[in-house]
């Protein structure tokens, strides 16, 4: 099995998302954070990723909380039980969202572009899986 840790989806794989009418959707979020945060604008910054993902996190919670969604569970990753994998995730969190369609208008808003600068920044890559 080939595992590909990224920061964006393809097209894709989110563009179908916006037709589905389903009930709730539940998203596993396994995170990996850079150790120094590199944002594209090139700033100076002595935040890690982590750090900078938790400026993200910040007000992505908030946001999606206010449209209906909800956070489930979120948790360093301690260790692995069964399998092999190169590098372990940092951090696993399972968000809650009305349905598909909601998930994707809430990760293609314009405000969410504005603060996801952290995101992006603090991100090695992840792996988002859609329950």
């Amino acid at each position: 099995m080939n595992v590909e840790n990224a920061v964006y989806p393809r097209g894709e794989q989110l563009g179908p998302l916006m037709a589905v009418k389903d009930g709730p959707i539940v998203m596993v979020n396994l995170l990996k954070f850079r150790d120094k945060a590199q944002y594209k604008d090139g700033r100076a910054t002595t935040l890690s990723g982590r750090e900078a993902y938790n400026l993200y996190a910040e007000k992505m919670v908030p946001f999606v909380t206010a449209r209906g969604g909800r956070i489930i569970f979120s948790s360093d990753v301690k260790s692995l039980v069964i399998g092999q994998v190169d590098d372990m995730w940092d951090v696993v969190a399972l968000m809650e969202y009305p349905s598909s369609s909601a998930f994707a208008e809430i990760a293609m808003s314009p405000e969410v572009a504005g603060f996801g600068v952290h995101r992006e920044a603090g991100l090695a890559g992840q792996l988002l899986i859609r329950c």
